[in-house]
């Protein structure tokens, strides 16, 4: 897709510049306007960075305190820096009761979807609690809520929310739970634009790697622990921490996606998932007879190294066949972008489910690492193909062509993944999903029921 940037936001809040250069996620439509700048897809601005370690506040009671991105108030809130707060740094907040944070001022020029993280744990020895996000357009008028409740155990760990961008914002952080239980909340972030990467349920505008919708609606919630939502700069997963393997992958590919960055190669566990989760390590696929078989491939994210390491996290990973990963699964992936080289763009996603596959090792294994990563069955993969331009979701139509492909996980296989097509439907009904969610039913009617020819 052509890309380009209009302007170059500027964001001044409370004195200080927020900018970045990075990818990043939409996840819900936002009407289009003729006179809005349009970011590139490796393009995000950055409203909002607090770390919650210049401000000082050290009782309850409500007031304002001062913070490097502005002033905030703080009800049954203080700034802690003791040994029993968790926290990234010096300082975090605690926050105990019905207590709140809450901007004083609005941020501006938001474009896209605005993505919130906020890191959050449990005070001390404190028991579970749980808060919610807020956030206002209006100056603090009327608020809405933002997602899902969120319950904090244990660590330090990373909720994220993503929501419509609106043309101003204020955010208030609130714990619901009530009783004596504590919760610190640190390292928040705000970002708006209409990068490629990003979490929550839904659809997105343009380059979105869930533009197609989230297909198990999961869910960034501990509680939703075999289809929990996690957010990637390039790509969107499920992870299943029952499987120890995501049960779905999607990203966009487009020609600005593909560079000269070399393989990194550095597998290793995602520190991202919940505090007291079981982490995939590198060394998890070893001697096992299977391949440690990305889900978004390396050679799909070369425009920089950083991009091309992203996608080594164990959660991207499944146990694969060694020839359906080298081979099969290779010469699928080398066909996907030759599309993008040939001046198209795509959107994949790519799953695994049902168990026991055949490695190199000969015999069916159903899972490695003591149980602790399930070895799935069956490999699937759907790509849609449109024209390089804009406006995407309305682009597609019963004439694009989508590729869907359902492979066995085993050694054995042919190397010609092209026998192995199959029709989106046919994938639903083995996982359960709804695929290209976003389309209208008749729509989706029409292409998830023929083959690829």
């Amino acid at each position: 897709m052509t890309q380009f940037i209009r302007h170059c936001f500027v964001i001044c809040l409370a004195g200080l510049l927020f900018s970045a250069c990075k990818k990043e996620a939409d996840i819900q439509p936002r009407p289009q306007d003729n006179n809005s700048p349009r970011i590139a897809a490796t393009e995000s601005v950055v409203l909002l960075n607090e770390d919650f370690e210049s401000g000082t506040k050290t009782a309850y009671a409500i007031g304002s305190v001062t913070l490097s991105s502005g002033s905030w108030t703080f009800d049954d809130a203080l700034i802690g820096n003791l040994a029993g707060d968790l926290k990234n740094g010096a300082k975090s907040v605690r926050i105990r009761n019905t207590g709140s944070i809450t901007t004083d001022f609005s941020t501006n020029g938001a474009t896209g979807t605005v993505t919130v993280s906020v890191k959050h744990g449990t005070y001390g020895s404190d028991g579970n609690s749980n808060w919610q996000l807020w956030t206002s357009g209006d100056n603090g008028s009327t608020w809405t809520q933002q997602g899902n409740t969120i319950t904090t155990s244990g660590t330090l760990q990373t909720a994220t929310f993503s929501f419509a961008a609106t043309s101003s914002l204020r955010i208030s952080i609130r714990k619901t739970s009530g009783g004596t239980n504590r919760i610190n909340i640190d390292d928040i972030s705000v970002t708006a634009g209409s990068g490629g990467g990003g979490p929550g349920p839904g659809t997105g505008t343009d380059d979105s790697n869930l533009l197609l919708g989230n297909p198990s609606n999961a869910l960034a919630d501990i509680s939703s622990e075999n289809n929990y939502l996690m957010v990637k700069p390039y790509y969107t997963l499920s992870y299943s921490r029952g499987r120890g393997t995501p049960n779905w992958v999607s990203w966009h590919i487009q020609s600005s996606d593909l560079g000269t960055a070399s393989r990194s190669n550095d597998f290793r566990a995602d520190t991202d998932l919940p505090a007291g989760w079981y982490q995939v390590q590198n060394s998890s696929y070893t001697g096992s007879g299977f391949d440690r078989g990305h889900n978004c491939p390396s050679a799909d994210r070369t425009a920089t190294t950083t991009a091309n390491s992203a996608t080594f996290l164990m959660t991207n990973m499944m146990p694969q066949a060694p020839n359906n990963n080298q081979k099969t699964w290779a010469n699928l992936e080398n066909y996907t972008r030759s599309l993008v080289n040939a001046g198209n763009e795509v959107y994949v996603i790519c799953g695994s489910y049902g168990q026991g596959g055949s490695g190199s090792l000969g015999g069916t294994t159903t899972t490695i690492d003591n149980g602790h990563v399930t070895v799935p069955s069956n490999i699937w993969k759907v790509v849609v193909v449109i024209p390089d331009g804009s406006n995407d979701l309305n682009r597609i139509n019963g004439n694009t062509r989508v590729i869907a492909i359902n492979t066995p996980n085993r050694n054995d296989i042919n190397t010609d993944w092209t026998q192995y097509k199959t029709t989106v439907r046919d994938i639903e009904s083995a996982t359960g999903y709804n695929l290209l969610s976003s389309l209208r039913p008749s729509l989706q009617d029409s292409l998830e029921t023929r083959i690829d020819p």
